[in-house]
Order: C-alpha cells, then structure tokens, then sequence
C-alpha cells in the first residue's frame, strides 16, 4: 500500500478561502446501456461538512458513490475529490468507505481485525486509538462472530478511521446500532467534522439525516430535486399546516380555500387543518377575518418531504 498522505486543505472550515472542495461533480452521468443511472448532476460539497445522500432505491445514489470511490467512470462530465481524480484520492489515503455489508473475517477479534487492516498501510492512526473513537474499546477481544450486526457496523467504521481520511462515505453506517450505539457514532462524526473531515452519508434513517446533516441531498430518477437544510428541504416539499380552532369553520370555506398557496383543508369537528405553501397569508387571513383562535403553524416532517419530492415512479431500473 502506499504511504497515507493528508490533503494540504484538510481542517480548513467549509468555504473557507483558498479551500480545495471535497466533492465537486459538474455534469456527471452515467448509463448501463440504455439504462441512465445517473442524468446529469452538478454537486460541490465543501471540507468539514455532513451531508445526507437521500433518495429511494434506484434513484443513483449507488452509482453516484461508485464514482466518487472510483470503482466506476462517468459516461460524461467530471468527478473530483479533494482536487484529485477519485482513483488518486483513494490511493493516497485522502477517503474512505463504511459499507452496509463487508468481509469480515469471523474468527478474528475486533482488535486482531483492526490491527491487519492497519498493517495494510505504511502510516495509520494507532489501533487503540480508532477503537476508542468508534466505541468498540470494550469489546476488542470479542471475536467477530460474536458481534451484533451494530457492532460490526462500529468496527468497519473504525477500520475507515485508520488513515485519517479527509473524506468519509457512508452506506447506511447505523444499521442494527442500538439508541446509545447511534449516539456515540454521530458524536464522534460531529467531533471530526469539526477538525476538518467531510462526511457523505446515505441511511433510511430520515429522521437521523434531519437531525445530524448539515445539509440534504435528494436524487430522483438519476438527478438531485432538492439541496439545502432539512428544514428548507421540508418547507420547499410540503409547506406548512395551520392549526386553529374555528367554530362553523364550514361558512368560511370557500374563502379559505381561495387563499392563494393553500393545498388543502380539513375540517375535524371545531379543528381547522389549512395545508398551504403561504402559511402567513392563511394565518393573517383567519386572525383578521374569522374568529379562530389557538392558532399554530407548524412544519411538516422530514418523511412527508422525501416522498413528496422522490415519489414518482422511476423511469426504469437504475441502481
């Protein structure tokens, strides 16, 4: 293997002057025939940032990984990361990959695992060291076929850790964590995107990706359909409900429902439900007009957006 090297940007604050991106694609795509896995993305993702890759199965975001490992070529554009061909990143030990699945030798203990994929590299971080900083300290003498699927999720994690990467991809990295598996893994994330490491995660988990990314990622059918926090995500997906209580709400209907921006109404008993991309207008509306009262806004969840945004049926099977 060859020496592990650090970017000359690594620990530079995302956006900072001067700094090198960590991921930059500009009009990628990628076809398997006449299948189009990926359409023509542009993304640029700056040093010290956690982005969630979110999209349903098929969307690309397979393909859109493989490419920035390098295990595959786009048909056209351009792929970077850290300013480098993803192939010249890998080899010099700028990125590294937590899969859902991975060989892992049963017979050895998490210890004996961790200390050979060290051996694999001229220059790692020491063993005790990754151990500590993926929580799996305490049972390094466990053998591998003992441990929970968590735990072996935590253990490829700290074997990713080994060259000090500038750059993390992660494939569903908390599959099987329990709650405090979960908790200690995003504090050691946040820790090191602080320090400078760029994270890039795909998960199920919705709630998890609002709650952890700074930012969100949603592909459909091979493009990205939204960019930006989860709460811009939720708000540009769904817009928001306005809860009141209204008395005969059934005489101003009519009215309601003629607010520019409303989406919907419902009517539970003396409960006004107004699904609307203008909430403020329905909720000045109402105040003024009607005599609601226990008004409340309220944001729709992150589900409610990914759906939203990546439900249509994908024009045939990408990965």
């Amino acid at each position: 293997m060859t020496s592990t090297q650090h970017a000359p940007d690594r620990g530079r604050a995302a956006g900072a002057p001067g700094a090198v991106a960590a991921i930059r694609l500009d009009g990628v795509t990628k076809s398997f025939g006449s299948v189009h896995a990926v359409r023509g993305i542009d993304l640029e993702i700056g040093q010290g940032e956690i982005v969630a890759f979110l999209g349903p199965n098929g969307a690309g975001k397979t393909t859109t990984i493989d490419m920035l490992l390098g295990l595959s070529r786009p048909t056209s554009g351009h792929v970077e990361v850290l300013g480098h061909q993803p192939r010249e990143a890998i080899a010099r030990g700028l990125v590294s990959a937590v899969m859902q699945t991975g060989g892992l030798l049963k017979d050895l203990t998490v210890r004996e695992t961790v200390a050979y994929t060290a051996s694999l590299f001229a220059d790692t971080r020491p063993v005790d060291e990754v151990l500590a900083e993926a929580g799996i300290t305490a049972i390094a003498d466990r053998k591998i076929v003992k441990c929970s699927g968590g735990e072996q999720q935590r253990l490829r994690f700290a074997m990713a850790l080994l060259p000090d990467p500038a750059l993390l991809l992660l494939d569903e990295p908390t599959t099987g964590m329990d709650v405090e598996g979960r908790r200690t893994f995003w504090s050691a994330i946040r820790a090191d995107a602080e320090r400078g490491r760029t994270v890039l995660f795909a998960t199920h988990y919705l709630e998890e990706a609002d709650q952890y990314a700074d930012r969100i990622v949603l592909m459909r059918q091979g493009r990205i359909v939204a960019d930006g926090t989860g709460s811009q995500i939720k708000a540009l997906a769904t817009g928001r409900t306005v809860r009141a209580t209204l008395p005969d709400a059934e005489r101003h209907l009519t009215r309601i429902e003629g607010i520019v921006g409303v989406d919907g109404v419902e009517l539970r008993g003396d409960a006004l439900l107004v699904h609307a991309r203008d909430t403020d207008a329905v909720a000045r509306f109402l105040l003024s007009e009607t005599p609601a009262q226990d008004l409340e806004i309220v944001a729709r969840g992150i589900e409610e957006a990914f759906l939203t945004l990546t439900g249509d049926t994908p024009e045939g099977a990408t990965r």
